[in-house]
């Protein structure tokens, strides 16, 4: 009335009394409907500065909410006290806020404890001048009704009880079940764990042997590799000293050939036959037997060169079968890198593939297949 008589007479004309909202306050130390953040700062206070701090909050409530209460009625202020006036205080600042104005708020130790005395004074004056027989009934009906509220309550906790049981009954079936089922599922992974250990084993082994075998196999490819370069080799050093062979058998050839022309060109008669390109010249018709030796002479010439051309032609022949032989090489050589690269590919692809398997996880994509660079032939 001293702090907010306006508020006060409103209250008064709607017939609103203190215990119809500020009860639940009091008695919860402001726990039943606001939150927490705001609850820890009052017991704070509450600790620090004694049981007069709830007095200044609810008087700080009253003046925060002064402009909606003084436009509410009756079921509108009990409204906004049960709803509304809690939600205002879920932000921490306006907690804060609203503990420092209820700090500022004076309220002298005094007069409350003369509003108790007068209240003390008022309560006993009416409890003379009540009829005893009133009051008992009074005190029959308050007992009667917190009788049938007890009963009531105790109902509620009976039916809670119950239920709590039947939820709680239902949930461990839920939980033996699913335990059932995470056992069967435990067992199933126990015992795939073991077979897969089992083929993680076999998959080594076989991996183990496969090294083997693709090892025997690289062996015996590099020894092919190696015996075919050193034929390769040497055909090349045969086809070397053949073409060294045939430049050297052209370069006598051409050396004989000289000399065979020298000698025919110091000669009276063969130098009148042929001249120095090697053509023949007209023979005079009183030297017939000279052109008879001189045809001999020719004929053999001739044959002699028919036999160089032979042997050359030879020699050729075995070049050009030299150099086919090696491009045959070169082309096993080819076929045979590309069989172990494949090879190595594969057995790379089935070891990854059997770990990923053992694993569980997908299989790695094999590299692809390059091709050893062909050498020219």
């Amino acid at each position: 009335m001293e702090q907010l008589p306006d508020l006060h007479s409103h209250f008064c004309d709607l017939n609103l009394e203190a215990h119809m909202y500020a009860s639940q306050w009091f008695l919860t130390l402001f726990t039943a409907k606001f939150p927490l953040c705001m609850v820890f700062h009052i017991i704070d206070l509450l600790l620090c500065e004694g049981l007069n701090i709830i007095f200044h909050v609810a008087l700080a409530l009253l003046k925060t909410s002064k402009e909606d209460l003084l436009q509410a009625d009756f079921e509108g202020a009990l409204k906004f006290f049960r709803v509304q006036l809690p939600k205002r205080y879920r932000a921490e600042e306006n907690a804060r806020r609203l503990m420092e104005q209820a700090c500022n708020i004076k309220v002298p130790t005094k007069k409350l404890k003369k509003y108790e005395k007068e209240y003390q004074t008022m309560r006993e004056s009416q409890l003379q001048q009540e009829d005893p027989m009133d009051r008992y009934k009074r005190e029959n009906r308050r007992l009667q009704e917190a009788s049938m509220r007890l009963e009531q309550e105790n109902d509620d906790l009976a039916h809670e009880l119950v239920t709590s049981k039947i939820a709680l009954r239902n949930d461990l079936d839920q939980a033996e079940d699913k335990a059932d089922v995470l056992n069967k599922e435990l067992l199933l992974t126990k015992q795939r764990l073991v077979e897969t250990e089992e083929e993680k084993r076999k998959q080594e082994e076989e991996t183990a042997q496969l090294k083997e075998v693709f090892r025997k196999q690289l062996e015996k490819a590099e020894y092919e590799i190696k015996k075919t370069t050193a034929i390769i080799a040497e055909y090349k050093q045969i086809c070397s000293q053949l073409s060294t062979r045939l430049e050297k058998q052209q370069a006598a050839s051409k050396e004989e050939l000289e000399v065979v022309k020298g000698k025919m060109m110091a000669c009276k008669h063969c130098s009148d036959i042929f001249s120095k390109e090697g053509a023949l010249k007209p023979a005079a018709a009183s030297r017939e037997d000279q052109g008879i030796e001189t045809d001999d002479e020719k004929d053999a010439l001739k044959k002699q060169l028919r036999e160089m051309e032979l042997e050359l032609a030879q020699t050729k022949l075995q070049l050009v079968e030299a150099k086919c032989k090696i491009q045959e090489l070169e082309h096993q050589r080819g076929a045979l890198m590309n069989e172990i690269q494949a090879a190595k590919n594969s057995w790379f692809s089935k070891t990854l593939n059997s770990i990923k398997t053992a694993t569980g996880t997908q299989p790695l994509q094999p590299p692809p297949v390059t091709q050893p660079p062909r050498e020219s032939t």
